[in-house]
């Protein structure tokens, strides 16, 4: 699979990106009640933010997924843990099918590590999802995330991981 990455347009993805986010499949994604409104008004706030930024993810040029990195010094993880050079910070949301493609969620993980790698200043990636989102745990793991320890945020437990562009090579069978 291929993917293709552009700026996510909070008004004009605001009704996919809606779907997506309120669909109980994305529990984690912690946007079961929005409004239309509540997703507009927080991907116009990640547009204008330096250290946020959100991307659509395009398989054949039809939006597939959604795609989040962040300056884990300035965003997320502030005082959570001591951030270094290079340093970037993850999300990505998979939504919901009726017709799931086997590997397609695995296929987008590597497509954004791949993407964030192309960035010579990153060194690092940093996730933190819920301890109890044990499907995206395996997935981390498997492009070579390796938990470091649970960390209270306030809207969750998390579970603080971090992958080297070495572990990610490594992961992907290339030798590094």
């Amino acid at each position: 699979m291929t993917f293709t990455f552009r700026p996510l347009d909070p008004l004009k993805d605001a009704e996919l990106l809606h779907a997506w986010v309120t669909h109980p499949k994305a529990a984690f994604w912690m946007m079961q009640d929005a409004r239309l409104e509540d997703v507009e008004r927080a991907y116009m706030e990640i547009a204008a933010d330096d250290h946020h930024h959100a991307l659509l993810g395009l398989q054949d040029g039809v939006p597939a997924f959604l795609m989040e990195k962040y300056d884990p010094a300035h965003r997320e993880l502030v005082g959570l843990y001591e951030p270094q050079p290079g340093d970037v910070g993850m999300h990505f949301l998979t939504p919901a099918t009726d017709t799931p493609v086997r590997g397609f969620t695995r296929a987008v993980i590597t497509a954004v590590m791949a993407y964030l790698f192309e960035d010579p200043t990153v060194q690092r990636v940093v996730v933190e999802p819920d301890v109890s989102n044990t499907a995206v745990h395996a997935l981390n793991e498997a492009v070579g995330f390796v938990p470091e320890r649970e960390i209270q945020k306030p809207e969750k437990k998390a579970l603080l991981s971090f992958c080297t562009r070495d572990q990610f090579l490594s992961a992907r069978g290339v030798a590094v």
